[in-house]
This record gives C-alpha cells, sequence and structure tokens, in this order.
C-alpha cells in the first residue's frame, strides 16, 4: 500500500514509517521541515506541509491509498501566553478533520488518526478541559466521514515511551542523570497519581494494524501498562541501576509538572484494552518496561 505518515518526522511518526516499510508498505512522509540528514526520517520522501495551515492539496494526497496521520498537537505545543481554547479550535477541532475531508476528497481510501485516551476514559474532561474537547472533536469529527470508500477509525493511546534512533534524548537524559544523583536539587520522589503507558513499538504495531485492518468509524482505545507516577519514575531508576527506591507524595514534582497532569494529581487513569480490538489490531501486550530499559540505554550510549 502507498502510504503517507503525517507527523513522520517526530518520535511516533518516525517509528510508524519504519514499521509500515517493514510491512512492505511503500512510505511517504509529510512534514513541516526536512528531516536531518542521517536522520531515519531522511531515508523516506517528504512532502512539506503543515496541516494547520491548510497547506496541502488534493494532488498531494492523490497518490496514496493510506494516510496514517500523527501530527496532532498536545500540551507541550501550546505557545505561552496563547489562548488555550483556540489553539484547540485551530489545531485540532478545525484542522484535523479538514485534513481528513481532503484525504477522503483525493480518493484515499484509508485512514488512520492517532489521538488521545483522555476522552475515551475520562468523557467528563471534554466539557472542563480544552485540550481533551479539541482531541474529542478532532476524533469524533474525522470519523464521521467514514464510509464504505473511505475506512477512517482513530487509535486513542496513552503516554507513549521511546525514542528517535539518533535524535537528541534531552529529556529522557535528565531522567538519567536524576536517577544517577546528578541532579541534586530534584527530590527524590513522585507525584501521587498515575496512568496507563505504551511503547512506541506497540502504538506502530497497532498503527499498522488499523491502517491494513481497522473498522470505518471505529475508535479504538489503546494501552498497555497501568503505572502509578511512582512506578513510572521507579522504572527509570531501576533501569539506571539506582539503588534509591522512591516514595510517593501528593506534592508538584519538576519532572512531572502539575499541567501535565490532565487528569488532576492525584488522580490514576487505569484501563484494561478489549482483548478482541487488542487482538485485530495486533499489538504486543507488556512492553512498556522494555521501552524505559531501551530509553536508558540510549543515553548511556550517547554520552
Amino acid at each position: 500500500m502507498k502510504v503517507l505518515v503525517v507527523g513522520g518526522t517526530g518520535m511516533i511518526g518516525t517509528h510508524f514509517a519504519t514499521h509500515l516499510r517493514d510491512l512492505g508498505d511503500e512510505v511517504t512522509l509529510a512534514a513541516r521541515s526536512e528531516p536531518a540528514a542521517g536522520s531515519v526520517a531522511a531515508q523516506f520522501p517528504v512532502i512539506r506541509g503543515d496541516y494547520t495551515r491548510d497547506d496541502f492539496a488534493e494532488t498531494d494526497l492523490a497518490p496514496f491509498e493510506g494516510v496514517v496521520f500523527a501530527a496532532g498537537n498536545d500540551p507541550r505545543h501550546l505557545p505561552k501566553g496563547a489562548d488555550a481554547a483556540e489553539f484547540w479550535e485551530s489545531t485540532q477541532v478545525e484542522s484535523v478533520p479538514r485534513f481528513a475531508a481532503l484525504a477522503k476528497k483525493a480518493g484515499v481510501r484509508r485512514f488512520v488518526q492517532v489521538g488521545s485516551y483522555y476522552h475515551q476514559v475520562l468523557p467528563e474532561l471534554v466539557e472542563s478541559n480544552p485540550y481533551v474537547r479539541g482531541r474529542a472533536l478532532a476524533d469524533e469529527r474525522a470519523r464521521q466521514l467514514a464510509d464504505t470508500d473511505f475506512a477512517a477509525c482513530t487509535l486513542n493511546p496513552p503516554s507513549i515511551l521511546g525514542v528517535i534512533p539518533g535524535a537528541p534524548l534531552k529529556r529522557i537524559a535528565r531522567f538519567v542523570q536524576w536517577a544517577d544523583g546528578e541532579m541534586p536539587d530534584v527530590p527524590n520522589f513522585a507525584p501521587a497519581g498515575g496512568t496507563n503507558y505504551m511503547s512506541v513499538r506497540s502504538l506502530s504495531e497497532a498503527a499498522g494494524g488499523a491502517l491494513h485492518r481497522g473498522e470505518p468509524g471505529k475508535a479504538y482505545l489503546i494501552g498497555d501498562a497501568n503505572w502509578s507516577f511512582r512506578e513510572y519514575f521507579q522504572a527509570f531508576f531501576d533501569a539506571a541501576g539506582s539503588s534509591v527506591r522512591l516514595e510517593e507524595r501528593d506534592e508538584a514534582h519538576p519532572m512531572l509538572p502539575d499541567p501535565f497532569i490532565i487528569q488532576g494529581r492525584g488522580n490514576t487513569i487505569a484501563y484494561r484494552t478489549d482483548p478482541e480490538e487488542t487482538a485485530l489490531l495486533g499489538y504486543r501486550q507488556d512492553d512498556a518496561k522494555r521501552a524505559v530499559e531501551e530509553m536508558v540505554a540510549k543515553v548511556r550510549e550517547s554520552a
């Protein structure tokens, strides 16, 4: 299948591209800028464009049988001082369904949107959180386009664990430095609460399954490990070889600021995925711990 991966130079998109290539698909990336020379993404053809600015034309998408949309913005992308409601309305509610409609008009047969799990697990947040509302409406409105000729579906994953091979590892390196005792100003505890985590390898497998076998109009809640934030932080300490045992406190933490805990500090998101859906999509479980170990190993290798 000729496939376009939108957001293909990011961590998730790069893994999608390599996995789909391994499945035998012919992959092209869509991105705002050219990939860095020598990067994994540079191995693929690239179409330049920004979906939020309506840069793409019908002729750009017409050559492709399938699209995997992995470019959705998240709270890390919210510009400082921006109005959150306006930003999510523009980048999610308006832009994602508009791009899906363009793909349908161009004759794309299969469309997979990679969203986020919050609105499926905690639908009450749709009314109170602009980001969750944006993800929910982008999901719903893109899937409303599905019909017998346009198999549009959505994957709604949790927090994703992984790295781009050869890319800078600054964020992950901070966790390793902390575990190695090189950040004495960061206290050895984790905030209260927790969530579900999933490796980028598992997510890539799910994306491949959705692209080739996903049910039109379906939203799939996917995931893997239900961890407290203490267990999440501890996984990095253990992988780094630290003997420190972290405690849990209901306090703000610099390594996971409160604004990034969408469900609120002290609250836990935990769920089990549907076994039949997991089998249909064909992604592995119990891969989160290995992913953390790989992330730490990559930091060690790059030091």
